[in-house]
């Protein structure tokens, strides 16, 4: 009697598992329910289609497709990008959710916009709010609690931190709702703020940002989703969005 218990259990236990890889989500997809939520998809797991250099109409060329993601590669010199910020240039969004699955390689710094507007001969971070993408426990900028992963980079920390190491995957996700704005990493909501208001701007005084044109006013209603080049390899996948 026991040998036939033990033996269904372990059949159970294979069929639980077997139905788990079945039903498994594959990367750079989207499940029936996402769709019907609106979500969509930046990024197909197999091309760059829709992403183009910041300031140009071409892709960057420093920028590769592996391990199902979009792979920025690392620079002659570490922590000096080859000019490869890139967005995803084929519309603007205003209110909206967004998805990124990202990991980085040891000492990595990187990061992801939102709201960007292009000016000519301007990086992409010159105007748009940064979510810091980091190896919190090697990279050099590691100094500053706003300048860990996750965080509104040089404005605000992302509290509590729990961002995984250096080569592990992490998943952001930010919403932007007529101004009012959250990061959550890795299922927890860490960053909290809103646009455009007396504490925004004093905030933002407060940081690197204080005389950047592009910060006085802004950052603008509406704008491109993008990644940095930061001269590290860094990964992003499940890339998706929906609009609210």
């Amino acid at each position: 009697m026991k040998n036939k218990m033990k033996t269904m259990a372990l059949s159970l236990l294979l069929a639980g598992m077997c139905t788990m890889t079945v039903y498994a989500q594959k990367d750079n997809s989207l499940s029936n329910q996402e769709k019907q939520e609106g979500w969509t998809l930046l990024f197909n797991g197999k091309t760059t289609e829709g992403w183009r250099k910041c300031n140009s109409t071409e892709m960057a060329s420093n920028w590769i497709i592996d391990d199902n993601a979009m792979k920025v590669l690392r620079g002659e010199k570490a922590g000096r990008g080859s000019g490869g910020d890139i967005l995803f240039g084929a519309k603007k969004f205003q209110n909206f959710e967004l998805s990124i699955d990202w990991k980085i390689e040891k000492e990595g710094n990187s990061g992801i916009f939102y709201n960007i507007v292009e000016y000519p001969d301007k990086p992409i971070y010159y105007a748009a709010p940064e979510i810091q993408v980091l190896d919190n426990w090697n990279a050099g900028d590691n100094k500053l609690t706003n300048h860990l992963a996750g965080s509104l980079y040089d404005i605000l920390p992302a509290l509590p931190q729990n961002a995984k190491p250096a080569g592990e995957w992490n998943t952001i996700v930010v919403r932007v709702k007529d101004g009012k704005v959250s990061h959550t990493q890795n299922g927890v909501k860490v960053v909290e703020y809103e646009l455009w208001t007396p504490e925004w701007y004093e905030l933002v005084s407060k940081s690197k940002f204080k005389d950047w044109e592009g910060f006085k006013n802004g950052p603008a209603k509406e704008g491109y989703i993008g990644l940095q080049d930061h001269g590290y390899d860094c990964w992003f996948k499940n890339i998706k969005i929906r609009e609210l």
